[in-house]
């Protein structure tokens, strides 16, 4: 492989030659061999985003030559063009507060904008840290990329995809609504409602999931750029923060601020916190949703077998014909990931100390891994399950009518105490509980097929 020498403060070292980074890079390559997980891209696209912003930034401020503040803002945009990811190799497990990424960053800015200075006859040199980190800390810039990868992927990603499943359950809601069901709880048969008003409450859970993910995350909002070091923005103009903060904005076409308080901005990550908060939510409603449908389609002639999923795949390496609900499963352990990824985002947003919290790449490794796994997981179960649901109206019938528990219409006429004894009447000498009912004299068949009416039982306003 051929390399070529790069140096840095602490002495001189080998670079592949066809890589775009510098010497502060290669050390986190060679120091930090732990894992696998690799700084997420989504991080790097919002490292380009925020240098091109603070170079268009200071050149508003007169604190950058504008040959070099529009070479930096054109390989920014290359960069982000053309996917040149493989530039950005460094791992998670690095230094907390992410400063060998915002290197990584600066070298490769730099290189690349050296080279096409060479290529035009230029003399101009651009250093990495006073040109592309000008104004800048990693302290301040990482958790603004942070804010900015994670604000970008809930609308552009999970958002779109929440939308979709939900919008699925609500035409299969009004599909179904007119197939009255028997309904259950503790597992256990209760009183009937329709097939549509069980899918409502499916829908319901995505429309407050989303109003909720979405309102948590406007503190997505707030940036830390402007603080530097230690948040009093050392070697910054006062101004700089908000000016970058106005071109982030429209590079991202939305709203974003310098914090007002960027000692907070810096330690804290609460705000992430409370978002992943959100997103824990949404797992655990569509644990519920995924189980409701295996359970519903369970079977299919020995469990409820109340719906069909579609066949996606063979079910089993040895039962022929086997249907398994995939698409359930693997939507409950990506939930179950989610789970995993709040508890270490917990612990590692609690461990501000004095004036940096040092767990950055981590949190920000497994919150975008959570939106990541909840977006596909949810197109996934959209596509390949949700949309093909179908009922099995001849067993949704059957369940129906052999429940015990339609006998709860008979309170209001005979009373709690004599419902229960025809239920266990009807139960214990496998009985209907019209039969039971008749048998005990408490009312005739014209009144219990009167008031033991399902379609009189769904109160069905979900129309």
């Amino acid at each position: 492989m051929k390399t070529r020498i790069e140096k840095d403060t602490i002495g001189e070292i080998s670079v592949p030659a066809n890589k775009w980074w510098g010497a502060q890079t290669q050390r986190s390559l060679e120091n930090f061999k732990i894992g696998i997980e690799k700084m997420p891209y989504e991080v790097i696209e919002a490292f380009t985003i925020l240098k091109e912003a603070a170079a268009k930034a200071n050149m508003k401020l007169g604190n950058l030559d504008k040959e070099k503040g529009n070479m930096i803002v054109n390989v920014c945009c290359e960069i982000r063009a053309n996917g040149s990811y493989e530039h950005f190799p460094l791992v998670v497990w690095q230094t907390g507060s992410g400063t060998q990424t915002n290197m990584n960053m600066n070298e490769v800015i730099a290189f690349r904008a050296n080279e096409k200075f060479k290529l035009l006859g230029e003399l101009i040199r651009i250093h990495p840290n006073d040109d592309v980190n000008r104004s800048q800390s990693s302290n301040d810039t990482f958790p603004t990329a942070m804010h900015i990868a994670s604000q970008k992927a809930i609308v552009e990603h999970l958002i779109p995809a929440l939308s979709s499943l939900k919008q699925t359950i609500a035409n299969k809601k009004l599909e179904f609504n007119d197939i009255i069901k028997i309904g259950r709880t503790h597992l256990q048969d209760a009183t009937p409602l329709t097939l549509g008003q069980q899918l409502s409450g499916w829908e319901h859970m995505l429309v407050k999931c989303e109003q909720m993910i979405v309102e948590s995350s406007r503190h997505f909002q707030n940036l830390a750029i402007g603080g530097t070091a230690v948040g009093t923005g050392i070697n910054a103009h006062p101004k700089f923060g908000e000016l970058a903060a106005e071109e982030i904005s429209k590079l991202v076409n939305g709203t974003f601020y310098s914090s007002e308080n960027k000692f907070h901005a810096l330690t804290s990550h609460a705000e992430i916190t409370h978002v992943h908060g959100a997103l824990k939510g949404l797992a655990a409603d569509l644990t519920k949703i995924a189980n409701d449908v295996r359970w519903l389609a369970s079977g299919p002639r020995s469990g409820i077998g109340e719906i069909t999923i579609p066949a996606n795949e063979p079910g089993s390496s040895i039962m022929p014909g086997k249907v398994n609900p995939t698409q359930s499963e693997a939507l409950t352990m990506v939930a179950a990931q989610v789970f995993g990824n709040d508890a270490t985002i917990g612990f590692a947003a609690s461990q501000g100390h004095f004036e940096l919290n040092v767990y950055k790449p981590v949190i920000i490794y497994n919150f975008l891994q959570s939106v990541r796994l909840l977006s596909d997981g949810m197109h996934s179960f959209n596509e390949k399950c949700m949309t093909g649901i179908r009922p099995n109206k001849e067993v949704i019938h059957k369940h129906l009518n052999d429940s015990l528990m339609l006998v709860t219409a008979l309170n209001p006429y005979i009373g709690y105490e004599k419902a229960a004894e025809i239920a266990k009447k009807a139960y214990s000498e496998n009985k209907t509980l019209k039969e039971a009912t008749l048998d005990l004299g408490y009312l005739d068949e014209k009144q219990f097929d009167e008031y033991v009416n399902p379609a009189k039982m769904i109160n069905n306003t979900n129309k």
